[in-house]
């Protein structure tokens, strides 16, 4: 007779066989296209060195491509997408070392040599293939999609790009995310709360967590809860919201934070509390206590968190596990009021603002030097 759930099982480990084949299949098909991409970007620019009116030659150039490989490969060779390959070069090809005028243009290959011999796209990464010698071809590890550079060559400070292509890489992020990411101005945030050895790091290894102020916003950007900034709601709905939402909670946290509990209630001499919300960071090993304050920060309300963290420490935590961290999440707070509660060596307690809109970096770099001062 046959074993019916055995079967079951065999046939899905098949399917995950395929899926993970074609998932690599997708993954190989788009490296090698959006390394393509960066080729024919950096003959274009190369090419466009060796017209004489340089402008008006580079217009000419991408127009007649666009018609030979438009003819040769049908769509995805508008003038606008072989601009944007132009584009992709002049971003992340800097490093290389362009053709220089003065080289015999034997050495180049011109429009008339593409149309003449119909060359095709694969023959042109054959080409590219050909060249791994070549600087700017073996640096270039492109492991994101085609979609994330045409978002990420648009930033123009380039340590900031980096941030987001290894933050993008490392969290495997979608181009939705690395929008929403960029529009709640995530490096601006970071890079104004860190020194200059630190803000350098950034653009080299992205966000690393080292230490408990490493996990730490201010402000948190809390615009997918979909609340207006100024409409009135209690801490209750502000934590439903949360829970709701609590995919798009986690990654505004950051790296490395899992759920583990609402409204955890401890109890000691008879007294019981409800501490809001409790994360977890598996990077820093430890705990991390979330309070809501919909007002203005109360000196009690950091007392409270001292507290809670206290006993998470003494009561929870494992001993190989690190110290817990408090945040307390408010609406709006007074920094002598967090200055003069919390001990001057502290580590642990972090009082942070949340908005549930997304301000301009002007107005984000307003916030942050305000609580600065």
């Amino acid at each position: 007779m046959t074993n019916k759930p055995a079967n079951i099982k065999f046939y899905s480990q098949i399917v995950d066989l395929l899926q993970s084949a074609r998932s690599q299949v997708v993954r190989t098909v788009n490296q090698t296209m959006v390394r393509t991409y960066f080729e024919i970007g950096k003959m274009l620019v190369e090419e466009e060195q060796g017209g004489e009116e340089r402008a008006e030659y580079g217009k000419e150039l991408l127009k007649g491509l666009s018609k030979v490989l438009t003819r040769e490969f049908g769509k995805g060779f508008s003038v606008d997408n072989l601009e944007n390959m132009r584009r992709f070069y002049l971003a992340y090809g800097k490093s290389s070392t362009l053709l220089s005028k003065s080289e015999p243009k034997e050495k180049r290959q011109t429009l008339s040599d593409i149309s003449e011999k119909s060359e095709t796209l694969s023959r042109i990464s054959s080409k590219a293939n050909s060249e791994t010698t070549s600087r700017e071809f073996t640096k270039s590890k492109f492991i994101l999609s085609w979609s994330h550079y045409l978002k990420l060559m648009r930033i123009d400070d380039e340590n900031e790009r980096k941030f987001y292509e290894i933050e993008s890489q490392k969290n495997n992020w979608s181009v939705r995310e690395l929008q929403r990411q960029f529009d709640s101005a995530l490096y601006t945030r970071l890079v104004l709360s860190r020194n200059k050895d630190k803000v350098k790091e950034l653009s080299e290894k992205g966000l690393i967590l080292e230490q408990p102020r490493d996990a730490i916003k201010d402000p948190y950007i809390l615009e997918f809860l979909g609340l207006p900034e100024y409409s009135q709601y209690s801490e209750s709905q502000l934590e439903q919201e949360i829970i709701d939402k609590l995919e798009h909670f986690l990654l505004e946290l950051g790296n490395g934070f899992t759920f583990v509990a609402r409204q955890k209630r401890i109890s000691f001499d008879e007294s019981h509390f409800r501490i809001d919300l409790v994360f977890y960071n598996r990077i820093l090993k430890c705990f991390v206590l979330i309070d809501l304050k919909i007002g203005e920060l109360k000196h009690q309300d950091l007392g409270q968190m001292q507290m809670y963290v206290n006993y998470y420490d003494r009561e929870i935590k494992l001993e190989e596990e690190n110290k817990t961290i408090g945040i307390v999440l408010c609406k709006d707070k007074s920094e002598s009021v967090v200055k003069y509660t919390l001990p001057e060596k502290n580590e642990h307690i972090f009082a942070s603002k949340y908005k549930t809109v997304l301000p301009s970096k002007a107005e984000l770099k307003l916030i942050i030097n305000h609580q600065k001062d």
